[in-house]
């Protein structure tokens, strides 16, 4: 029962995220169609891409970016052209290395060692890399060439994270006396495991894509996450308010068509 109700209890915040998104952007999306030009583009491909990821802690814990890689597949659905805007729904479905790495210091910005590393070769380094599911399902607006040339877009939507497990890099001693003393007290996420394995939030990118008749879609885009929900409890009784994850992501994407629709005037 108690499994039941944590589970529903996060299908409600997906529902109060996921509703006011799609009547704000889908729709209007939807109705425009009757007036636009038609398209029934559909395509398909992968993904792969480099992540740079933090976790937003409060009280803070002081981090430099984590590094990791994210790759997927990807599903686009162009539906029309507005003017001079193309309108699509994309979905992909990755695997994400995400997580944080402390930047541990003393009070002059230096770095912290035991005392009984007398010559200073092991600094205190603390990584925490976790793996994650994600889903995200973007509304896509281009501009530009669709069969043949370049094409600049800008896509904006919702995301949700399943947690799969996570691995820990450190030589650091919970209790142990180091020296000088670390800067920030904050340690407590250090012997913390992930409390909660569903995550969801907001992606938006911006990138450029290469198009030919014969050879498919060549993408590239940076892209932005801010996560809502939290991967720690954030109760008045838990130690940290928050513990959401931020992330900034470039990567490549090539899709090749299985529907395309037959008009001699898409360019």
């Amino acid at each position: 029962m108690e499994l039941c109700r944590k589970v529903y209890g996060n299908l409600g915040k997906w529902v109060k995220f996921v509703l006011p998104f799609y009547l704000f952007t889908f729709l209007p999306l939807t109705a425009r169609a009757q007036i636009g030009e038609y398209r029934t583009d559909f395509a398909i491909g992968g993904n792969a891409g480099y992540m740079l990821s933090n976790v937003g802690f409060m009280p803070e814990v002081p981090q430099n970016m984590l590094g990791g890689l994210t790759g997927g597949v990807t599903i686009r659905y162009t539906s029309e052209k507005y003017f001079k805007s193309i309108c699509a729904l994309v979905a992909e479905v990755n695997l994400a290395q995400t997580g944080w790495k402390e930047d541990i210091k003393d009070a002059d910005r230096q770095p912290v060692y035991y005392p009984e590393d007398k010559q200073k070769l092991n600094p205190l380094f603390y990584e925490r890399k976790m793996t994650y599911l994600q889903i995200p399902l973007m509304a896509r607006m281009g501009w530009g060439r669709e069969r043949k040339g370049f094409q600049f877009f800008f896509q904006v939507g919702p995301q949700i994270g399943v947690f799969l497990g996570e691995h820990t890099s450190t030589n650091v001693v919970p209790g142990k006396q180091t020296e000088p003393q670390r800067s920030s007290s904050v340690v407590a996420q250090d012997t913390m495991a992930v409390e909660k394995k569903f995550d969801y939030g907001i992606a938006g990118g911006i990138g450029l894509e290469f198009s030919h008749r014969k050879l498919g879609h060549f993408m590239i885009e940076g892209r932005y996450y801010y996560g809502l929900g939290d991967i720690y409890g954030n109760s008045k009784s838990d130690y940290f308010g928050r513990s959401n994850l931020g992330q900034i992501v470039i990567k490549a994407t090539y899709l090749f068509d299985l529907v395309r629709t037959k008009n001699d005037k898409i360019k």
